[in-house]
């Protein structure tokens, strides 16, 4: 499976510190099935645990995902920062599922 992310994905991944290992992890979890949310379209929900703190106070990531093909990284939060994505954000972000 190839896994991408775009760049705006790259810069908050910059930011938190957020290593390539904890995203490989979350993509491999989701391959197994282990999927946070669907959000349809081809978008899941999957989240990464942040470096010392586990999943709980870790970020959640919105990934364009076809399953033994690819998955991309569009979008990423930690919780305590944004509840949730909105649903026109999600709308936007679907056009990558496809």
């Amino acid at each position: 499976m190839r896994v991408f992310k775009l760049k705006v994905f790259a810069r908050f991944q910059r930011r938190e510190r957020l290593g390539d290992a904890a995203l490989c992890a979350a993509i491999r979890a989701a391959a197994a099935g282990l999927v946070d949310a669907d959000l349809g379209g081809g978008l899941i929900k999957q989240r990464v645990a942040r470096s010392g703190q586990g999943m709980r106070g870790g970020f959640r990531t919105i990934v364009a995902f076809r399953r033994g093909d690819r998955a991309v990284f569009l979008f990423g939060f930690a919780k305590s920062d944004e509840a949730n994505v909105e649903r026109g954000e999600i709308a936007r972000l679907a056009r990558f599922g496809a």
